[in-house]
């Protein structure tokens, strides 16, 4: 059985315009969460295609999934997200960027890299403002830590990247931390990457003036 680690699910009702994108794109974009626990499953045959990988972390409602993805038409991207009305925003707004290299899935992220994804077999990760679990008690269940680190590491390609923003100072910090300390991986702080569209979590912590704190980290053997 799958744990539930570094997440929670939240409410999953519909708006309308959610319920609209979920009805005309949810059998061809969303994976079922049962699919992956054939012993068949494969996800070349998912999206149709072989392809680079790239792998999503917590896509929220899809802004930076559906411009990012847009613009590489040559890899497939999957999208992990547990959230349904997310990704139910996201299927809409990934049709109306022409991104049909996209498939979403609501999977434990360390259950889908563990099983799903091969060592070596992502080209990229994307983490933008992963749950920060404010809660001092909490905290253990955020995604970046050792175990996790040297996980998502064995997965990218060498030279692969791992592009992770966060607008909490000392999630930042913890990611620096666990990070630097990983031995594949070599990185640290850069500058706002470009291509990645200011989402309503990013706004959200601008709002409140908290500093966003941008990482690349790359697989080195």
């Amino acid at each position: 059985m799958r744990e539930v680690l570094t997440y929670s699910r939240r409410g999953s009702r519909f708006t309308p315009r959610q319920a609209e994108a979920w009805a005309a794109h949810q059998a061809d974009w969303v994976i079922p969460d049962e699919a992956v626990d054939r012993a068949d499953f494969s996800l070349a045959e998912r999206f149709g295609r072989e392809a680079p990988l790239i792998l999503e972390i917590g896509p929220g409602v899809g802004e930076a999934t559906a411009v990012l993805a847009a613009a590489r038409p040559d890899h497939n991207v999957l999208a992990l997200e547990v959230w349904r009305p997310g990704i139910a925003d996201s299927l809409w707004r990934v049709a109306e960027a022409g991104a049909d290299n996209v498939r979403f899935c609501s999977v434990d992220a360390v259950w889908s890299l563990e099983h799903l994804i091969a060592p070596g077999g992502l080209a990229e990760i994307w983490t933008f403002f992963p749950d920060p679990w404010r809660k001092t008690k909490h905290r253990k269940r955020r995604l970046v830590n050792p175990a996790n680190a040297a996980l998502a590491s064995s997965r990218l390609e060498p030279g692969g990247a791992w592009r992770l923003a966060t607008d909490w100072a000392d999630y930042a910090d913890q990611m620096r931390e666990v990070l630097d300390a990983e031995p594949t991986l070599e990185g640290g702080p850069v500058e706002r990457w470009a291509e990645r569209p200011v989402t309503r979590f990013e706004r959200k912590g601008l709002d409140v003036d908290r500093d966003i704190a941008d990482f690349c980290y790359r697989r080195t053997t």
